[in-house]
């Protein structure tokens, strides 16, 4: 735990950022004046990183180190300080003196803003407390931050906000970058098996003039040269086994697919798919390659096979179970589609809630009766085989039964996480299929594939025995990194637009929901001083009146190096002025937007010729021979003027 850890409070403050940023750009302008413009540096020359000294300590210990972040806390402690900078692998924490660093480069520190990008030099040591850290020299700004980050131990209040504001939520939550490093580290190992096993990586068009290779609602656009509508891609499929047609054995795209329908926790209208088939193989090949790269991405970002899924234990070792739709409907509704009259099957899905009409086929009843009452019970990973025709326009019957396809998806804790089947190459039935989904669109279904003649035209030169696979990268992320919803794992979901001025709202740094359980602090390093023996009575004590206040202005006193004026609301004015001698500790700015405590009714007193009515609040400790201090800032909720008992 670092000593800036350990004296720093959870609390949840109010920031107007508009002031906030007032007073940065003040900072830039005078920097800029000074011929210190941070925008004109071009480059740093780092010679470690704080995950490189972290690893491996023993070849850093006294070896002087440059480094590079962003300034994620700064404790101001009179003539010594402590600070955090963060990197790409880890967080570093510097320690600041004036002796070491000269007065003109120290108070350039002090300066410097939570947020602010910065350069460190200085020997890498430990603390007493154990803490790896960098015994700083030199300090060199390298980005000015305008605008404040989000209070430390809360992060961004509005999950919409983490959202539309992702590049703050990164910077906040550590544990949302590591999402999206274990995205790229999935992604990657895809790739490697994939290659490793003797594939092709393609690229296929995002734009077409069909919108072909699954049942979805496409976005449509314009070519303006050619004046025609032109479709977003659904699927890679079609353009895919083209290439197997062409002489490709073996290829696989990894690419984003566009959905015009509906947002959930599942469901983003862009999202990203691996789609890879094979020649000479059939769905069962399918099936091996999937528990493959699951197995591999799992031991590369989990470590194990045995994980966890928003609370449910999973077991990715294989063989994964493997059912037949008519076995899993049958496993969990007792109804026999072996066996059962059809008319019978169509009653007992009624009565449980479906309305299908009784001339519906045999495969339609199958899949809704699966649809609704089975896959919602799917823990898996389990792999749902052979589905009916009627749903599956691109896959091969099934030799032993021509009702049904060798077509398989697998589930995990109940969501559906890919498709594959054993590729239809027949060009008589393809045709016949498209047929059929031309029916259905003339009936309604918007969702239905077009016909695509030119795929019908390949078909006929002919293409081989072939398996086809697909699966949503985003769910595997999903599951592999614990993550609730799709928009976890997309580093910038589709989100609906918002007016201007909820735009100015949102773009006030909030913070989120508290943790439910407070950090745990080590105080061992800390001396405070000893209470007073001395009593004293009620009825003096309770002539002190402490309110809550609200910070509504700071600023430094002119020739003061300790003073702070501060204008305060204290529920019945707002222009209470109070000076308090915390400048060592804190910045203006930084306190702009508090709530705080105060003592109200202490006579006026005179202090740089300005009257000061009141004190504020402040804890005052000692750690590592050095006096701390912290203001007492409380909960943004307690409104001005609230009075302690």
């Amino acid at each position: 735990m670092s000593e800036e850890t350990r004296n720093q409070a959870p609390v949840e403050q109010e920031v107007d950022v508009n002031e906030v940023r007032k007073v940065r750009i003040e900072k830039l302008n005078e920097l800029v004046a000074k011929g210190e413009n941070p925008f004109e540096i071009t480059s740093y020359n780092r010679t470690a990183t704080a995950g490189e000294i972290i690893a491996d300590y023993d070849k850093f210990e006294g070896k002087t180190v440059s480094l590079a972040g962003r300034l994620m806390s700064k404790r101001i402690m009179g003539k010594a300080s402590f600070g955090h900078i963060m990197d790409n692998d880890g967080r570093m924490q510097g320690y600041f003196s004036r002796d070491d660093m000269g007065v003109d480069e120290y108070q350039a520190f002090k300066k410097l803003d939570v947020g602010d990008i910065i350069g460190i030099e200085g020997v890498v040591f430990k603390t007493k407390t154990g803490e790896i850290s960098v015994h700083v020299k030199k300090v060199t700004l390298l980005t000015k931050s305008l605008l404040p980050l989000p209070e430390k131990f809360h992060g961004l209040r509005d999950p919409e906000l983490r959202f539309r504001q992702r590049y703050v939520d990164l910077i906040a939550n550590p544990e949302v970058k590591d999402v999206f490093v274990k995205r790229g580290k999935i992604i990657s190992t895809i790739r490697e098996v994939l290659d490793n096993k003797g594939f092709i990586e393609v690229e296929t068009p995002v734009l077409n003039t069909l919108a072909g290779g699954a049942n979805a609602r496409p976005f449509i656009t314009h070519h303006n040269t050619l004046d025609i509508d032109m479709y977003m891609r659904i699927a890679t499929e079609l353009h895919l086994k083209r290439c197997i047609v062409g002489g490709f054995e073996k290829v696989y795209e990894i690419g984003r697919q566009f959905r015009n329908e509906g947002m959930d926790t599942k469901h983003n209208p862009e999202f990203t798919t691996i789609e890879l088939y094979q020649a000479y193989v059939d769905y069962n090949e399918m099936m091996n390659i999937t528990e493959e790269l699951y197995v591999a991405a799992a031991q590369k970002v989990c470590g194990s096979l045995d994980i966890t899924y928003q609370g449910t234990p999973l077991c990715l070792k294989t063989p994964w179970e493997r059912l037949t739709m008519v076995q899993a409907v049958k496993k969990y509704t007792g109804l026999d589609f072996d066996n059962d009259p059809l008319d019978n099957l169509i009653a007992a899905g009624n009565k449980m809630g479906l309305d299908m009409a009784a001339d519906t086929s045999w495969g339609n009843a199958l899949y809704n009766i699966f649809d609704a009452f089975v896959e919602e019970k799917l823990t898996g990973p389990v792999f749902i085989m052979d589905y009916p025709v009627e749903v599956s326009p691109l896959a091969k019957r099934k030799p032993s039964d021509p009702r049904l396809t060798e077509r398989f998806e697998f589930f995990i804790c109940a969501s559906e996480g890919g498709n594959a089947f054993s590729e239809l190459n027949d060009p008589i039935d393809q045709r016949s299929r498209f047929e059929q989904q031309m029916l259905a669109k003339a009936k309604g279904d918007d969702e239905a594939q077009p016909y695509d003649e030119d795929f019908c035209n390949a078909l006929e030169y002919g293409m081989p025995p072939t398996g086809g696979l697909g699966i949503g990268i985003d769910r595997m992320v999903m599951f592999l990194t614990d993550s609730a919803s799709i928009r976890d794992v997309l580093l910038f979901p589709t989100m609906k637009p918002i007016g201007e001025a909820k735009k100015k709202a949102e773009a006030k740094p909030q913070a989120v929901e508290e943790k439910k359980e407070m950090e745990q602090i080590d105080f061992s390093n800390v001396k405070i001083e000893p209470i007073f023996k001395d009593t004293v009575d009620f009825e003096t004590f309770a002539k002190s009146d402490f309110r809550a206040v609200k910070v509504l202005a700071c600023e430094a006193v002119a020739k003061s190096k300790k003073l702070l004026k501060f204008t305060l609301d204290d529920g019945e004015r707002k222009d209470r002025v109070i000076l308090s001698g915390i400048h060592e500790y804190y910045e203006p700015e930084e306190l702009v937007g508090k709530t705080c405590i105060a003592i109200v009714n202490l006579p006026p007193r005179k202090m740089m010729g300005i009257d000061s009515e009141g004190m504020l609040i402040s804890a005052v400790h000692e750690e590592d021979g050095h006096e701390g201090l912290n203001l007492l800032m409380v909960d943004p909720h307690i409104p001005a003027g609230a009075k302690l008992y």
